[in-house]
């Protein structure tokens, strides 16, 4: 896929990583692509913050991907870092091209750069369609996650 670029987000691209989040039935529920506002200062501390990578992956000028990946460092596994990918979207045109595949293999190699010994995501549980997608890239379902909404 030589004409995809991924790159650091910029505060231009938040519109079109904001709908590409919304672009989805539980997107749909928790995102609100008509205020941008929270997704702002939301990227002013992602920008400023040197182990938050927000990637964009453009074709033609165009945002056809977004993920989040965040570097952890820890005391457990030795000292290890790990990285965590949240927030992995494709446009509805690109699904099925291997812009996914790109976009996950980028966090992975960023994530090797940055000295991590491990990379995890979540998935919500009825992304059944990822679940096989993760699975398939060599990612193994191994612990069960919990949430507390404050």
């Amino acid at each position: 896929m030589s004409d995809i670029e991924i790159r650091r987000a910029t505060a231009d691209d938040l519109p079109a990583i904001v709908a590409l989040l919304a672009d989805d039935a539980l997107g749909a529920q928790r995102e609100s692509p008509d205020d941008l506002a929270p997704y702002r200062a939301a990227f002013d501390r992602l920008d400023g913050d040197p182990h938050q990578y927000l990637a964009v992956a453009v074709r033609d000028g165009r945002t056809v991907g977004t993920l989040q990946l965040t570097v952890v460092p820890g005391l457990s596994r030795r000292g290890a870092s790990r990285s965590v990918i949240e927030g992995v979207r494709v446009h509805a045109d690109e699904r099925g091209s291997g812009l996914g595949t790109e976009l996950i293999q980028w966090a992975v190699d960023r994530s090797r750069n940055e000295g991590c010994r491990l990379v995890q995501l979540t998935s919500d549980a009825t992304r059944v369609d990822a679940h096989r997608f993760y699975e398939r890239l060599g990612f193994e379902a191994s612990h069960l996650g919990f949430k507390y909404h404050l």
